[in-house]
């Protein structure tokens, strides 16, 4: 095999680095101003597809020599920070989970930006779109392709953050800000859990690496399942299982092709794949799996009969699409994961095309959304639950969003009430003095500044300014004249031969 082909895996750190090239470009030429008008909209389009072209180029590559030779594995590619205990690194994980779910990926991020070049032609947020997806696209193939949990972490994070600000796109709008931060609240709650698992890894088997975690036997039983524990609250927060399925219909308030790629085809199965990475943690703890079944299986009922009653396209699809999810953890939850992982890859490719041509889907079909079944209309209490969503929207908003929303508030008026009293305001100074106007000050750092002022003006004019002249000039003008009376004996030619003497005595 060619030397510089055999070496291809270690440049694999690119695939999640070239499309953040690509957004702190565009950032720069907004930043800049010279990302303005209908002319700037081609080479944001361009460097997004050519980063995400790029990305998928050298996954194919990768891809080759895996099938030519073996998958790489996990490689480790540097040191991060650690202690004596534990170690984080930049390490990569290219086994076949993730190479095929990298180089998919990857295959729908720059189908996505292509379509999305033409469908968001003269949108206001035109280049913001493009910098959110391709930051988005560096995060999810960081969950792929990361070696190891903290790095994944970091990739999860950036998904996050995306996904906030592309459901918050049309920032004008209160709905779209409010289920931004909607999503974002209840997808905190998974987090958590991953930084749960993720301390307790570093604390019982000192590191991160999933390879590390695969021999989680050497721990206690009790300990392994709340480290998995950890890990699957993650995956179910990220794949809207219940308890945390409100969100992502509200995450559609986003363009249709971040709702493709996000929750159609790509980061709505991060927690499937989270799942999959730790397959050998998880058949060592059998209830966790159980209850990956349970919930699974309570998630695709709950999709399949708020589903029914959807009159619009993309609420009807996000269910579908929940639907499908909750049937893969049931599978994972079985031990079937080959089949979840098929399951996985046929979905997101179908899906990604549904959500894509969703705003054309009446057109296509040429008929009218069938109306619910009839044994789910003549039921009132249970077509009502669906219609409402069985009410989750209200309670995650009270358990999440609300308590959220009065801390800000609370900040908020500690800010205006006390801090910026403190420390002050611009333009809001009152003058110290009636007979000095100009002098204005604002908050506690603002009077001490006026109080050394005062002290240093009233010093100087003791010492300098007071009468003809003040008293530091009358001490200068003191040691000046003793100086020149010294000076003066100096110049005698007595005293000056003393001092060539003394110098000799010295010497010698």
């Amino acid at each position: 095999m060619i030397p510089l082909l055999a070496n291809l895996p270690e440049w694999i750190w690119l695939v999640p680095v070239l499309p953040l090239v690509a957004v702190v470009i565009n950032a720069a030429r907004v930043l800049l101003g010279t990302a303005t008008g209908d002319a700037a909209e081609p080479l944001t389009a361009r460097l997004s597809s050519l980063a995400a072209f790029s990305g998928l180029a050298l996954m194919l590559a990768i891809d080759v020599l895996a099938i030519i030779d073996a998958p790489p594995g996990h490689l480790r590619l540097a040191h991060w920070f650690g202690n004596g205990n534990w170690e984080a690194t930049f390490s990569f994980m290219l086994d076949p989970l993730s190479l095929t779910l990298g180089t998919l990926t990857a295959l729908i991020g720059w189908l996505v930006i292509r379509f999305s070049a033409n469908y968001l032609h003269r949108e206001a947020g035109f280049h913001r779109f493009f910098i959110a997806l391709s930051f988005f696209l560096a995060g999810i193939q960081l969950v792929l392709l990361a070696g190891n949990g903290l790095l994944a972490f970091v990739g999860w994070e950036m998904c996050g953050v995306s996904s906030f600000l592309l459901i918050g796109y049309a920032w004008h709008r209160p709905v779209a800000t409010g289920n931004a931060l909607f999503a974002f609240v209840t997808n905190r709650g998974g987090d958590a859990g991953f930084l749960l698992a993720l301390g307790l890894a570093a604390t019982w088997l000192g590191g991160f690496e999933w390879t590390l975690l695969s021999k989680a036997s050497q721990i206690s039983v009790v300990n392994d399942r709340l480290l998995v524990i950890g890990f699957v609250i993650a995956a179910l927060a990220k794949s809207a299982q219940l308890p945390f399925s409100a969100w992502i219909t509200k995450a559609l308030e986003g363009p249709t092709p971040s709702s493709a790629i996000f929750y159609g085809a790509v980061m709505v199965h991060a927690g499937v794949y989270l799942m999959l990475r730790l397959e050998p943690l998880l058949l060592q703890v059998p209830d966790v799996m159980f209850g990956l079944v349970v919930a699974g299986a309570l998630t695709a009922i709950y999709a399949w009969l708020c589903g029914l009653v959807q009159t619009d396209v993309k609420s009807a699809l996000i269910f579908a699409t929940l639907f499908q999810v909750s049937l893969m953890f049931v599978a994972i939850g079985l031990g079937w994961t080959t089949l979840a992982l098929v399951h996985l890859c046929l979905h997101a490719g179908w899906r990604v095309w549904q959500f894509l041509v969703a705003p054309s889907w009446l057109v296509i079909t040429r008929e009218r959304p069938p109306p619910p079944p009839a044994w789910l209309r003549n039921n009132q209490l249970l077509y009502t639950a669906a219609l409402q969503r069985f009410w989750l929207d209200k309670l995650a908003d009270t358990l999440f969003v609300q308590p959220t929303a009065s801390f800000s508030r609370d900040a908020h008026a500690f800010e205006e009430h006390f801090i910026d009293h403190a420390i002050g305001q611009p333009g809001q100074g009152k003058a110290v003095h009636a007979d000095r106007p100009l002098v204005i000050v604002d908050g506690l750092p603002g009077r001490l500044l006026a109080w050394a002022s005062d002290v240093l003006q009233r010093i100087e004019y003791r010492l300098l300014l007071r009468g003809k002249g003040g008293t530091a000039e009358k001490l200068m003008h003191r040691a000046g004249a003793y100086l020149r009376t010294l000076e003066n004996l100096l110049e005698q030619p007595r005293y000056l031969m003393m001092a060539v003497m003394a110098t000799f005595v010295v010497i010698l």
